[in-house]
């Protein structure tokens, strides 16, 4: 069962990662000024998720394949880390649409 995970960066802002049963992160958060639009954006991850149509899938400039998970208005809500191939990015992707509907939200901010 996935979770994710809201931390407190070294600027103040907000961020989460959504992490598989196996502790692994699949997908980070950008920085959120708020623990409120923080939160927001996790709900968007899990509404947005099972949409095949809201992943973007890119490579680095080094050819390293990832993808960005995007909300209905084109922002992007989540980024994965970089893969080794194709095919584990693919296998990334149906981890976050598989993990993030029903993970529960745990709090590290302690705030």
């Amino acid at each position: 069962m996935g979770k994710f995970v809201i931390t407190k960066r070294k600027n103040g802002e907000f961020q989460f990662n959504l992490k598989a049963g196996n502790g692994q992160t699949i997908l980070a958060s950008e920085g959120y000024t708020t623990l409120a639009a923080c939160k927001n954006g996790i709900e968007s991850v899990k509404k947005n998720a099972p949409e095949d149509a809201r992943y973007e899938r890119k490579e680095a400039k080094n050819g390293a394949p990832y993808f960005n998970l995007k909300a209905g208005n084109g922002q992007v809500i989540g980024s994965s880390e970089m893969y080794s191939s194709v095919a584990a990015r693919e296998n990334g992707i149906e981890s976050v649409k598989k993990n993030a509907p029903d993970a529960e939200v745990v709090d590290e901010t302690a705030e």
